[in-house]
């Protein structure tokens, strides 16, 4: 930035523009900005295309919690107000069909009020809540899920359920099937159910009553999995109706017909998905002839290419919109004409819009820088509105008229907060992989970076393993806050990463250890030896769940960096899969169980190499992570300790696969900057 003159006479004060405005001291970002961020969620537009409402959850550190409120603001930026901010949180507030109202989830129940806010009254007054909820067109009846004891008939006998337990003196659990937990809790037997609500009759019914399936399903699906038609008459839903859900990605498409639904009894539903893969997030036409929904081929791979399927109700067909494109689909929004379809889909670092004519199947890219997400359509088609964030930018609302290139900013939600920090732009490089393949990475230099200084370098690993390093405003592994204290990051996109085509994502199944630890390698190896800036005495390694995985791995096969940081780390490929929630995903990517396919799970199990380690180690680890066990971690450090190699564990017996609560990240972020500092040279 330009300095103006005159600086000279008032030493102690900042510089000032000619306006007389001071000029922001830079300097670069801290946890505390992290957690100061205000983090907008779920966004819905008024009928009349005029405002958009959307939760604000802003976080105190010292309290250790965050709170939601709800916001609306003009479609043109004005206007931005507050109408919902009480010590609770109130979050997904969504329009009624005729504009009126806005309904939102309070304390677990769906309330509503006016749509300035005014006249708020509660709605739904379930015991085992409501959440998740949906309005159908005509403005009285709601959709919502809420977990229950599949057992039980009547809201009366899950609270009698849940008393009798809670008053037991014998806590113990007795389990006779798999999926006994998931991600972070304790299933208990618990399902989630799919209710209809009549506003009027103040009347809940239970769509899946007595089923042991879980709607929306525990994986895989959207955050659209359970919608009215345009009539109201008919409700779409996804559901994984196997039995072993812990083995399938079964997710299907199934029809209810709402002159069908009784109170007290299960009401039949109608399939019309056919793949043995995952289907899911049904979208109606608005012109109610159809249904759309995306749909992966492959039974059993989590991480197959999306398609755009569409079904015609009339004619009960199903036609494959997009068999002949590389992308996959994330999320769908109609036209309102009901001609073509906007959809989302990850294109190398960005989650980019694209537009697809249902009948002639043109596809249109329609905007593709940075990470755009809740795509919504405006009422007469001629503009989206979206949330949209990057590197150096948490989420915002823009807009985009149809047929610009450019989006407009509409909320500046962060902007006090992010004008005196000094953060520079993503670049990328390609390197060569295992066979020349090109890999892809994001290099970001420190703030105030000098080209003619060396810096310390921190490569990162992604997880999934299908995921990606994307141009996105993390709060968890934020590649700002890893630059902030003077580092290069080199954050690769391996075999196996996403956006870069299904055959460059399916080549790490069954190979974790192999061409994507060549890829990983040479890209290090790249960026050391072509950016001068880069000091290769002084690069660092750290990743979470398959990059903690990775993390593992090189410990046990390569000496090239000072220390390393791994995050719920797979260790020992064999008890992995005893002690993971999804086997699905176990069995797709070794093959098998380990007794039909021990050989690979011996093959790529870092266990095995470990005795080959002199790296320094930090390892961290959450108890509630049911998808990686704390017992992966306790192996890997017990074998460092064994073995002599300095180590370090970092336990939370409060946290999950993530961490999450606010004074956790601090120390999470404190200790691994520490880690690294003490292992410079």
């Amino acid at each position: 930035m330009k300095k103006f003159g005159f600086s000279f006479l008032l030493p102690v004060l900042p510089v000032l523009l000619l306006t007389g405005s001071a000029i922001p001291q830079k300097r670069a970002l801290t946890f505390e900005d992290l957690w100061k961020m205000q983090r907008i969620g779920s966004v819905s537009l008024s009928p009349d295309g005029k405002t958009l409402a959307f939760n604000l959850t802003t976080y105190n550190v010292d309290e250790n919690k965050g709170n939601s409120d709800i916001w609306l603001v003009n479609t043109d930026g004005s206007n931005l107000r507050v109408i919902k901010n009480s010590p609770k949180s109130e979050s997904e507030p969504r329009f009624s069909p005729d504009g009126k109202h806005i309904a939102y989830t309070y304390d677990g129940q769906v309330w509503i009020c006016d749509a300035d806010g005014k006249n708020e009254k509660q709605i739904t007054n379930i015991y085992t809540k409501a959440s998740g909820f949906v309005w159908s067109p005509d403005g009285t009846k709601l959709l919502f899920t809420s977990s229950v004891h599949p057992e039980c008939t009547t809201d009366e006998e899950n609270k009698a359920k849940d008393k009798e337990k809670e008053e037991s003196k014998v806590k113990a659990s007795i389990f006779d099937e798999l999926l006994f937990r998931h991600w972070d809790s304790w299933r208990e037997g618990m399902r989630n159910h799919l209710f209809y609500y009549d506003i009027n009759e103040n009347k809940a019914i239970d769509l899946t009553l007595h089923s042991k399936q879980d709607v929306p399903p525990i994986a895989l699906g959207s955050d659209n999995d359970y919608i009215f038609s345009p009539d109201g008459k008919e409700i779409a839903f996804t559901m994984n109706p196997d039995q072993k859900v812990e083995l399938s990605t079964n997710n299907e498409i199934f029809l209810i017909n709402v002159a069908d639904i009784k109170v007290g009894e299960k009401t039949p539903c109608k399939l019309i998905s056919t793949s043995k893969g995952n289907d899911n997030q049904p979208v109606y036409s608005p012109d109610g002839k159809y249904i759309a929904f995306c749909s992966m081929e492959r039974a059993g791979f989590e991480s197959d290419r999306q398609r755009i399927l569409l079904y015609d109700r009339e004619k009960q067909t199903i036609k494959n919109l997009t068999g002949q494109i590389d992308l996959s689909a994330k999320e769908l929004v109609w036209a309102p004409d009901s001609k073509s379809i906007y959809f989302t889909a990850q294109k190398e670092i960005y989650d980019a819009i694209f537009k697809i004519d249902i009948s002639t199947e043109k596809l249109e890219t329609i905007y593709d820088k940075h990470i755009n997400a809740n795509i919504i359509v405006s009422p007469d088609g001629k503009t989206l509105y979206f949330k949209q964030q990057r590197t150096d930018l948490p989420y915002e609302l823009f807009s985009l008229e149809i047929g610009s290139k450019e989006a407009k900013q509409i909320t500046f939600i962060n902007k006090d907060k992010l004008v005196d920090i000094e953060m520079n732009n993503i670049e990328t490089f390609e390197s060569k992989g295992e066979d020349g393949t090109p890999v892809q990475s994001i290099l970001l230099k420190p703030p105030f970076f000098d080209a003619s200084k060396k810096y310390p370098m921190i490569f990162l690993i992604h997880g999934g393993p299908q995921g990606a390093w994307m141009d996105d405003f993390h709060y968890r592994w934020n590649l700002q806050m890893f630059a902030a204290k003077g580092y290069v990051v080199v954050a690769p996109n391996p075999r196996g990463s996403t956006g870069y085509g299904q055959k460059y994502t399916d080549q790490i199944s069954k190979d974790w250890g192999g061409r994507p630890y060549t890829d990983l390698m040479n890209a290090y190896d790249y960026a050391v030896k072509n950016f001068k800036f880069i000091d290769a005495k002084n690069t660092f390694a750290a990743g979470a769940s398959y990059g903690g995985y990775m993390i593992n791995w090189i410990a046990g096969h390569t000496d090239r960096f000072n220390a390393l940081v791994s995050h719920d780390g797979v260790f020992d490929m064999e008890s992995m899969y005893g002690t993971t929630d999804e086997l699905w995903f176990e069995e797709w990517e070794k093959g098998g169980a380990p007794w039909v396919n021990r050989p690979l799970y011996e093959k790529f199990s870092p266990h095995r190499f470990i005795q080959n380690c002199k790296t320094p180690v930090l390892i961290v680890q959450g108890a509630y992570d049911f998808r990686i066990s704390e017992s992966q971690a306790f192996e890997m450090f017990t074998s460092l300790q064994r073995l002599g190699v300095e180590s370090r564990l970092l336990y939370f017996p409060d946290e999950t696969h993530f961490v999450q609560k606010p004074q956790n990240a601090r120390l999470w972020w404190s200790t691994v900057y520490d880690w690294f500092e003490k292992h410079k040279k």
